[in-house]
């Protein structure tokens, strides 16, 4: 790789107008010299073509119909140049001594370096990081852990950088099945390809926005996210598992339940709504025991051991409307708080 190599910052628009200018404003402001900034833009209804056309020649735009997420990430990356491609959500920003740190990092056989990120509310307050400030993101040869557990420590879009290489192989998103969530693709594919580095810094911010309103205001909907949540990582795990046999990898037959993220929200899932669960077999007891289990191997301090086994014990075994006060309140002491992400997915995107 060259000294200097050229880095694409490739952002990606769906509606998002009133997030877009200071987006491309953090991509243009980077302290790194060789830089090209790519705007997809996904069909957008909203005054986001004005926006972007306010930049004239400092970026490369790319405008399409509606399709996703997926379709965005695939259609950018065939206008791209650059060695490194930093992914970027139009509604979250960088820091200016991004890229500069990434390209700092980068050696001959990583094909992601990822990042942590800063997250925010609607009036910019902060909120946490994604990942959690106090969970070390995994670092090196991750795919042992992918293979393992289903999952490794990974922020999501704008938290990730690809090298050129990996994307030739990787791409396209299958676009059907990645309207919402294309980064996961990515992060669960680059790894069967190289290295993984983590820069424990915060280097963007992860905007947090709209009504990210909890069970108490509107218990249906939560439940309905909680349902695509164990969807989406069961898509995951399926992903990760067609991969590691087409490379002839060993996988986990049972994907998911070291992973007491998963778990939590699983088990959250079947107490609000069993009859819509989307696990036919899957038990309070049985999701209790793999939880607590997956507590006390992971790497989480005693203080946080304790605290997990217990809610999944009270989640598991109390009832319903005790229950439900635990679910609401892990969310709301939990860091890398995944029901916001998917809520911010949901949003990006309309399904059709």
């Amino acid at each position: 790789m060259n000294t200097q190599p050229l880095v694409t910052i490739l952002i990606n628009n769906y509606n998002y107008a009133r997030f877009l200018g200071e987006a491309i404003d953090s991509a243009l402001n980077q302290t790194y010299p060789n830089i090209e900034v790519v705007v997809v833009d996904d069909g957008s209804t909203d005054n986001s073509l004005e926006i972007i056309s306010r930049y004239e020649e400092r970026i490369l735009p790319v405008l399409k119909e509606n399709g996703g997420q997926a379709s965005a990430f695939n259609t950018g990356f065939a206008k791209t140049k650059g060695e490194i491609i930093v992914f970027l959500d139009a509604d979250d920003y960088l820091f200016p001594h991004t890229v500069e740190e990434v390209v700092a990092a980068w050696k001959p056989g990583i094909v992601k370096v990822q990042y942590r990120l800063q997250k925010i509310d609607n009036l910019k307050n902060p909120i946490g990081f994604c990942p959690a400030i106090d969970s070390p993101m995994d670092s090196g040869d991750v795919l042992p852990i992918l293979l393992k557990k289903g999952r490794y420590i990974s922020p999501v879009t704008s938290g990730n950088s690809f090298s050129r290489s990996v994307l030739t192989q990787i791409l396209p998103v299958p676009e059907a099945e990645f309207r919402l969530c294309a980064d996961a693709y990515l992060i669960f594919i680059a790894p069967f390809y190289g290295q993984v580095v983590s820069i424990e810094k915060t280097l963007g911010v992860y905007r947090i926005h709209g009504s990210n309103s909890w069970y108490a205001n509107n218990s249906k909907s939560v439940t309905n996210v909680f349902q695509k949540l164990v969807q989406q990582d069961l898509k995951d795990y399926d992903l990760v598992t067609k991969k590691a046999l087409e490379l002839n990898y060993k996988v986990s037959q049972n994907l998911g339940f070291q992973d007491y993220i998963h778990l939590r929200f699983r088990l959250a899932c079947l107490r609000l709504e069993p009859q819509n669960h989307p696990v036919e077999s899957d038990s309070a007891f049985s999701l209790v025991f793999w939880g607590v289990r997956a507590v006390w191997l992971s790497n989480l301090g005693w203080k946080k051991r304790f605290t997990f086994s217990l809610w999944f014990l009270c989640v598991g075994f109390l009832p319903l409307p005790l229950a439900k006060l635990a679910i609401d309140r892990l969310d709301q002491r939990s860091g890398p708080r995944p029901l916001n992400w998917i809520i911010k997915k949901l949003r990006f995107q309309p399904v059709s």
